[in-house]
């Protein structure tokens, strides 16, 4: 036997509820109102309950390395401005106590106080010799000796040279540089990828891609002599490296040549002012021989009339 149910007699407005609430009708005239659950709610409800892997915050160093990673990537595939801002981002985000713009305006300061000793030390010498000269009309043999010392350790002492103290994380940033200092090559600004191997190599004077970077950018300056010194400085660092070697000798013949045409530039002006000089007495150069001698290196000089 089966009993129909019907909601006449309840008074369904006095359930309240909502929409897709589900009502169960009871015997007497009662019902009872099920709230539906949302399904997004409950979702949410059981993800609160589970633990959530918390991402790792990177350090600073390690959000630089991942930069200039990325600038890498850009390199080689020869986008060399993305390259560029990446690998300014590592350089921003590298905990080193100081930056490129510092260090170039600390080497700055020194160049310039040492250029200032350098003229002071010009101006006392120059003020000796003037008092021994006042003093008698030729030195004795004391002050010749005085003389020829401080002569000797004027010649002989080199000039200091700015060495920027160990920066912590320098080594670091020191490759930030590099590596921003091959993309400025790559898009031809060689004196702003000058200025970067200056920084590299000054916060790790012993790292051989930095004088082979500025080596490069100087040589595309015409810079040869800058070159090649870079390019020699990178050999003692690095003896067997074959690249590095190959590049030192031709850089060398270049720079070979460079001065030999420099020489016969500056024999042809000294001769074309000997010969302004000597054609008021009727005379030339060509009137005078020059004969070396092969055993002292001496030359002596024959006048020939024409």
């Amino acid at each position: 036997m089966s009993t129909t149910f019907s909601s006449e007699g309840f008074d369904l407005d006095a359930l309240g509820g909502s929409a897709g609430d589900e009502i169960v009708y009871e015997i007497g005239g009662g019902a009872t109102t099920i709230p539906q659950v949302n399904e997004a709610m409950a979702s949410a409800s059981l993800n609160d309950e589970q633990p959530q892997e918390e991402k790792k915050e990177l350090s600073p160093l390690e959000k630089a390395e991942d930069w200039k990673q990325q600038g890498n990537d850009e390199f080689k595939k020869k986008n060399f401005l993305e390259a560029y801002d990446l690998y300014t981002e590592a350089i921003d985000a590298c905990p080193c106590p100081v930056k490129g713009e510092e260090i170039l305006r600390r080497r700055e300061e020194f160049n310039e106080a040492e250029r200032e000793k350098a003229r002071q030390r010009m101006e006392e010498e120059t003020r000796r010799r003037g008092n021994r000269s006042n003093r008698s009309g030729e030195q004795d043999g004391d002050s010749k000796e005085e003389s020829t010392k401080d002569q000797q350790k004027t010649e002989t002492k080199a000039p200091p040279v700015f060495e920027l103290p160990p920066q912590e994380n320098g080594d670091k940033l020191a490759i930030y540089y590099c590596n921003r200092a091959a993309a400025l090559t790559a898009m031809e600004r060689y004196e702003d990828a000058i200025k970067d191997a200056d920084v590299a190599v000054l916060l790790n004077p012993r790292y051989t891609k930095a004088y082979v970077r500025r080596s490069a950018a100087y040589e595309k300056t015409e810079r040869t002599e800058d070159a090649l010194k870079d390019a020699k400085h990178a050999l003692e660092l690095e003896p067997s490296n074959a690249n590095i070697r190959k590049s030192v000798a031709r850089l060398q013949k270049i720079e070979d040549e460079r001065l030999e045409k420099l020489k016969e530039e500056t024999i042809s002006k000294l001769k074309d002012l000997g010969n302004s000089l000597l054609g008021n007495f009727g005379l030339s150069l060509d009137n005078f021989n020059a004969v070396q001698d092969p055993k002292t290196g001496s030359y002596s000089i024959s006048f020939n009339q024409n």
